[in-house]
């Protein structure tokens, strides 16, 4: 260690105006130093070019789950953690993988027309006709044969029948056709279904991510008029992962649940539609004009049907178990071993998946690469940290859950955290996860600078300048507090965050590229590279964002939990839901929720206070840092419960969930909200028990921590 900070320090004449001065979370005074000289060598390691590099071997054939280049990227990422001196290992799953085997949408009456379901060649684009590409459709849609009229419905949510049904119209017996947008892509062929209806097409209107956003592909970056967006639509609220292996590993020769009972499978035959192929459809639809927000950007007038239009769907699978390979590379810890810190993205892709994922991807190996040559040079964190590329993630976050599901009591006792990350594009940086790693998160951005720029990642989050073509808005004025998002779904951390309580963040960079690319197979290195972070040095902040990080959260004295922030949005979150009964003349009683919350607002003060104090010290007592790090690794896991959320005992986490009709929208304290939602006042109150239970609980690892820091 000495060696490696001796031949930093005489590279570097000083510390960037990117690292903390001062105190840093977690570690001792006398620590801090050491710490930004590493974390500034970290910083110094990762290379654009490289990025590009890893992007052109995984992104260079389509690779999707279950297939033979899926491997063959596995044994790649393999390769280059050995190459650097890491161990690593690959670990193999089993899934139910379908794959389409029939395809056929066609209109029927009054004018015949066959769906082309096939996206065409570009010029321009030397990935976009490679003959070994899944062709777009749904994954986990039914079998079927339907034929009937159809009903557009809009975005296919809960919210959209209501107005059907006060036209007196009725999906049931027919096929919808819904648009993507509004949810997620799983939500719409299950209300479908459960509104009677037989058949569900999705298709893209350029309102959302084609011609009315930009120009599109190749000429600019937004879907082309026979572009389709792939995806799964597994019932991921109730569980991800292998549908047959609810809160278990599906390994070769494990137990399977008989397809039948498989409550995440859809239904219905579900296909999706490029907007070419829907435009037939909505030409000769007939019944009421439809709402004008659920008009798209097709030259038709929106009708709502039924009538105009018989459609004929047809639908078959491959309904078979195909091979998931993680890749895990590990850095074993000098002091905790037992203490995992754990960073992932996936590396399977519907097509190419320049984009998503492998652009994270590549970053996440960047880091890797970042951390073994630190290792070389002798360092070697006081935790053990675990990188991993998750398989399978598109189908339903498969190869993630499925890892979690055969680690979980490990990981229950070891996990201190989980890092994620997925797709990354330019712009700036977007952090999502539990609160009580806010003030971390936003520490770590402040160490990093933002790219072409002389601030930090935290400043031109909070003030990037206003762009009125950009895909997000300018941050509100005076705003000086970096803030995380909640977390629902649609990524690698559900498994941790939702089952096991393992606090996690999610980070990725963007807000300056608009997408219509989504699931394509326009998702290519040559979009990536002409519409997206074309130079790589938004990845490169983003490996560096990671390696910060993980270096953080590895080498810290104590965990930098911190949970003043946490009470505090928790407190709102309460507060809106008891706005949202109000709207129904009901008011829920919150007091033993708010006691809780009050509580540990006045523990966080406490802890905050002891804190301080004590990384003022020279040294630490290891049996007392110890016993903090014990109770602060059970702060988040206190905040789940064994009996799951109501109907759905997966979802274990009581603040964070995915909801059951968003999908990958988050429902914070979702017991309550949704219950509040569906006007279930009893189980409203009920859940809001559950709650301030869970609150009591972490309070009373808080104050344990509070205990062992009075003793340092």
């Amino acid at each position: 260690m000495k060696a490696l900070l001796g031949a930093f320090v005489c590279s570097v004449l000083s510390v960037s105006a990117f690292a903390q001065t001062g105190q840093m979370r977690g570690f001792t005074a006398k620590d801090v130093a050491a710490e930004q000289q590493l974390e500034q060598q970290a910083q110094s390691v990762p290379d654009p070019a490289r990025i590009r590099k890893y992007m052109e071997f995984m992104a260079g054939e389509p690779h999707n789950a279950g297939s033979p280049r899926s491997k063959a990227v596995a044994e790649y990422i393999l390769g280059q953690f050995k190459e650097w001196g890491l161990d690593a290992h690959i670990e193999e799953f089993e899934a139910l993988l379908p794959y389409p085997t029939l395809r056929q949408v066609e209109v029927v009456e009054p004018k015949p027309y066959v769906a082309k379901l096939i996206e065409p060649v570009v010029p321009q684009d030397p990935d976009s006709g490679n003959a070994r590409q899944l062709p777009p459709y749904n994954a986990y849609g039914a079998t079927g044969d339907v034929t009937a009229d159809v009903v557009y419905v809009n975005f296919g949510v809960p919210a959209d029948y209501e107005w059907l049904e006060k036209q007196g119209i009725s999906v049931k017996g027919k096929i919808v056709l819904t648009r993507y947008g509004g949810s997620w892509r799983g939500i719409k062929p299950k209300v479908a279904a459960e509104h009677g209806a037989i058949g569900c097409l999705i298709y893209s209107d350029p309102h959302e991510d084609g011609y009315f956003e930009g120009d599109i592909y190749p000429g600019g970056p937004m879907r082309p008029f026979d572009g389709v967006q792939r995806g799964s639509v597994l019932d991921m609220p109730f569980y991800p992962g292998d549908p047959l292996s609810p809160g278990w590993a599906s390994e070769k020769g494990s137990k399977r649940l008989p397809i039948s009972e498989a409550k995440t499978l859809v239904k219905i035959p579900v296909l999706p539609l490029s907007y070419g192929d829907a435009l037939p459809i909505l030409q000769q639809l007939t019944g009421p004009v439809v709402p004008k927000e659920w008009r798209g950007s097709l030259p038709v007038t929106y009708h709502a049907g039924p009538g105009g239009a018989r459609v004929h769907i047809k639908t078959d699978y491959d309904w078979t178990n195909k091979p998931v390979f993680d890749v895990i590379a590990t850095i074993p810890g000098s002091e905790s071993p037992d203490e995992w810190i754990i960073a992932g993205n996936h590396h399977d892709a519907w097509v190419n998946g320049a984009d998503d994922p492998i652009s994270g991807a590549s970053d996440l190996l960047e880091t890797a690469r970042t951390l073994a040559s630190l290792q070389k040079q002798g360092w070697r964190p006081k935790r053990t940290i675990k990188i991993a590329l998750w398989d399978a993630e598109e189908f339903g976050l498969i190869g993630s859950t499925e890892w979690a599901e055969k680690h979980q009591d490990e990981l229950k006792q070891r996990a201190v955290a989980y890092l994620n990350s997925d797709s990354t594009a330019k712009g700036w940086i977007h952090v999502g996860g539990s609160h009580t790693l806010e003030e971390f998160a936003a520490e770590v951005a402040s160490a990093v600078q933002q790219p072409g720029t002389k601030v930090s990642l935290t400043d031109f989050s909070l003030h990037h300048p206003l762009d009125p073509d950009a895909e997000e808005p300018a941050p509100p004025q005076g705003e000086k507090t970096f803030k995380i998002s909640a977390l629902g779904a649609g990524s690698d951390y559900v498994a941790f965050l939702d089952y096991l309580g393992v606090a996690s963040m999610n980070e990725g960079f963007g807000g300056q590229v608009k997408s219509g690319i989504y699931h394509s197979t326009y998702d290519s290195i040559y979009w990536y590279t002409h519409f997206s972070d074309s130079t790589f040095v938004d990845g490169k902040a983003l490996s560096q964002y990671t390696a910060v990080a993980l270096l953080r959260l590895g080498d810290a004295s104590v965990l930098p939990f911190e949970f003043g922030r946490f009470a505090s949005t928790v407190n709102g979150y309460v507060d809106d839901i008891q706005k949202q009964a109000q709207k129904s003349g009901k008011k829920l009683d919150f007091t033993g929720l708010k006691k809780q919350l009050d509580t540990l607002t006045e523990n966080g003060r406490k802890y905050e206070a002891l804190l301080d104090a004590a990384m003022l010290k020279g040294s630490l007592e290891t049996a007392k840092v110890n016993a903090v790090n014990t109770a602060l690794m059970r702060t988040e896991r206190a905040l789940t419960r064994p009996e799951g959320l109501p109907n759905r005992e997966w979802y274990k986490h009581q603040i964070y969930a995915p909801g059951f009709y968003t999908g990958y929208g988050v429902k914070t304290i979702p017991g309550v909200r949704e219950a509040v939602d569906s006007q279930d006042w009893s189980l409203a109150q009920k859940e809001a028990g559950v709650v301030a239970e869970c609150l009591g609980q972490m309070n009373q690892a808080v104050n344990e921590a509070i205990a062992d820091l009075s003793g340092l």
